[in-house]
């Protein structure tokens, strides 16, 4: 991976469907020095717990015969959800002058649902995308793929 430019005072955004990590660059473009502005994470609840109904039954059109319909999948909604929560609160940041760069880090799943919610405000002062899951690495290790 090619080294991402993030100057001084840019924001990272560093996450998946379940956690969040946002941080400032204090560092320079060239040795980064990314301190934590705001860890945000989703508890992982058991599927039990997101939905509790059966999966649902449709009767064909002629006949007696019966077919079942996928179950939903609440862990990906679950994750939806966070992703587009986290998006409009990156849309209160941009519009206070807080966030004047910004370059997202994530899994190219989570980049995709993240990429539809963000509001014009943010793509605006979007640098970078990189599709790569970090966000289970320490700090230091973050900077170390994102100067490579």
């Amino acid at each position: 991976m090619e080294g991402v430019h993030i100057p001084w005072k840019g924001w990272v955004l560093v996450c998946d469907g379940a956690k969040a990590l946002l941080f400032r660059n204090d560092g320079d473009a060239e040795l980064l020095n990314l301190s934590t502005v705001d860890v945000l994470t989703q508890p992982d609840a058991p599927a039990r717990d997101l939905g509790t109904d059966r999966p649902g039954r449709v009767h064909q059109s002629h006949g007696a015969a019966r077919s079942a319909v996928d179950d939903t999948d609440f862990h990906a909604q679950a994750e939806a959800d966070f992703l587009a929560d986290l998006a409009a609160q990156l849309g209160k940041l941009v519009p206070q002058n807080a966030v004047g760069s910004l370059v997202i880090v994530a899994p190219p799943r989570a980049l995709g649902i993240l990429r539809k919610h963000l509001p014009p405000a943010v793509r605006h002062v979007l640098k970078a995308e990189v599709a790569k899951d970090l966000v289970a690495l320490p700090t230091p290790e973050i900077e170390r793929h994102l100067a490579a």
